[in-house]
């Protein structure tokens, strides 16, 4: 019953958040559209208005990333898939979605994602280890001397 008690206070947070990320994203949009261009000044204010805008643009991308993921985590909850990791399919903690709601993995699953780019329980994932088995078995006894390699640069483009 806490974990349900805990998911109905995520979707109520991440209700609050979607509303408020897209009525922070209506302004500044509107802000972006109503930039002035043609406004008298010197070099420097036009500078920095060219550089506010540049702002304003990339933190409205990262609102916008974001109200993406507020908004398939909401799918999720209604579909009944909401804190299942990707990953490994087990629950993610509470505590994780409580840090942060729109996680779609467990800590684990992410931790693997970062370093091998992919999850250890995901079916059909590439297994690279036999790519380094493969290299061991090489004949590495071998030097390569690059003075022998014959190079044709003579190729018509």
């Amino acid at each position: 019953m806490a974990r349900t008690d805990a998911l109905l206070r995520l979707h109520r947070s991440l209700s609050a958040r979607r509303d408020e990320l897209r009525k922070r994203l209506g302004g500044e949009l509107h802000d972006l559209a109503n930039f002035r261009r043609g406004e008298t000044g010197d070099a420097a204010d036009l500078a920095f208005d060219s550089g506010s805008e540049d702002v304003s643009s990339q933190i409205a991308e990262l609102e916008s990333r974001e109200l993406s993921q507020v908004d398939r985590a909401l799918l999720q909850l209604k579909r009944g898939s909401y804190g299942i990791c990707e990953g490994c399919g087990k629950k993610i903690p509470v505590s994780r979605l409580s840090a942060l709601p729109f996680s779609t993995t467990c800590i684990l699953c992410q931790r693997e994602m970062e370093i091998h780019g992919s999850y250890l329980d995901h079916p059909g994932k590439p297994d690279w280890t036999k790519v380094s088995d493969e290299q061991s078995s090489l004949d590495d006894s071998r030097d390569i001397d690059l003075a022998e390699l014959e190079v044709d640069f003579s190729s018509s483009r």
